[in-house]
């Protein structure tokens, strides 16, 4: 039989065991021992992978230390910076690369020759987000978002008003800030649209939409910046994750339009127990869509980044059925991408037809091919 013992006896003798267990030293659960005096171990989330995914030029821009975007903040956060600081760092190495004309103060400008941008970011952990839509005279609109979120109530300013609360907050405000190829560029399709004088509204706006798609396929604009924007979205190993975009927008469209990239639930979208999506791509088809927000929903109903993103490409496609913008299989003529993660730093790159996307893990960064919905090209 085995010996019983009273209430006391068992008081005793657990609580002599727990004291035994205290002293065991941490290193043999992996982790280095903490002696008298010294902070506890920080415990993170088991199985948590940490990773940055971004549009593909996150890992083509890169700064005079020859660092991209995706590498940039991967670095930075495995060093301990805050997760969206990294991100914002990364992107501004694309919104000040003087190359491309997708992003930043180098993107192509509206109709009037006025370079608009826009941008946002979501703080996961702090649950915070911050915008600017159509803002001027600035070269890195995703540092002016942060701020938005970091030092007002609001989430959202446009237009003057962003302008101002920039320059409010030490930016430098450049007026007729345009880079020379994009103006170049700009010039070439006013020379293509001006001659036609159309009346018909309707018929004025297909021009401008033909005169650029024209000259994508003459070289004359690269067919990502058309519509350039980056997306780029993080996890660190504590299971933290943010998300920022930004962008110039829709080449020569309407003076004060704004597309999917500063509205939260289409550009981008963060929960930060569940995870991250943002896009690139026609923001029209996005925006009616929100279908950031429908990925991140997705994605916890248990989905994976991939399944999660394809489904919503399935929506747009099912909610596009004018005939202007269905090629001749019926199909969207246009591009859209996703790029998601959840909190366990699983990813995926999406599009509407194939495409590439950027990703940097513990393993370096990478650029790979994205998961289409569709075979071909959107003007097959």
């Amino acid at each position: 039989m085995s010996k019983r013992f009273g209430r006391r006896e068992f008081v005793r003798r657990t609580t002599a065991a727990g004291v035994a267990a205290a002293a065991i030293p941490k290193t043999l659960f992996g982790q280095p021992s903490t002696g008298p005096g010294q902070a506890p171990v920080m415990m993170t989330p088991k199985g948590v992978k940490p990773c940055v995914v971004a549009s593909s030029n996150g890992n083509r821009s890169k700064d005079d230390q020859g660092v991209t975007c995706v590498a940039r903040a991967f670095k930075m956060m495995a060093d301990g910076a805050d997760v969206l600081d990294a991100l914002v760092a990364g992107v501004a190495i694309v919104e000040l690369d003087p190359t491309q004309t997708g992003v930043g103060w180098s993107g192509l400008p509206n109709a009037d020759g006025v370079v608009q941008l826009d941008a946002s970011c979501m703080h996961g952990p702090k649950k915070r987000a911050g915008a600017v839509a159509a803002i001027e005279g600035v070269r890195t609109p995703a540092r002016v978002a942060q701020l938005v979120a970091e030092e007002t109530d609001h989430h959202l300013l446009v237009g003057k008003g962003a302008q101002e609360f920039a320059r409010s907050m030490g930016f430098k405000i450049e007026e007729g800030l345009i880079n020379e190829t994009a103006r170049k560029a700009w010039l070439e399709w006013k020379r293509r649209t001006d001659p036609l004088h159309y009346l018909d509204p309707k018929k004025r706006a297909q021009a401008w939409y033909d005169a650029g798609i024209q000259m994508v396929r003459e070289g004359l604009i690269d067919g990502e910046h058309f519509w350039g924007t980056i997306n780029c979205d993080g996890v660190n190993a504590k299971g933290e994750i943010c998300g920022v975009t930004t962008t110039s927008g829709l080449a020569w469209k309407i003076p004060g339009r704004a597309g999917d990239s500063p509205i939260l639930g289409a550009g981008l979208y963060v929960d930060g127990e569940v995870g991250a999506a943002g896009s690139t791509g026609r923001g029209e088809a996005n925006l009616y869509n929100l279908s950031s927000f429908v990925i991140v929903e997705e994605m916890r109903r248990g989905a994976h980044p991939k399944d999660a993103a394809i489904t919503a490409l399935k929506r747009v496609a099912k909610s596009t059925i004018e005939k202007r913008l269905l090629n001749a299989k019926g199909q969207p003529n246009f591009g859209l991408n996703f790029y998601s993660l959840n909190a366990k730093g699983e990813y995926a790159g999406v599009s509407m037809y194939e495409g590439t996307y950027a990703v940097c893990t513990e393993n370096g960064p990478q650029t790979l091919k994205t998961d289409a919905l569709y075979e071909g090209r959107p003007t097959d």
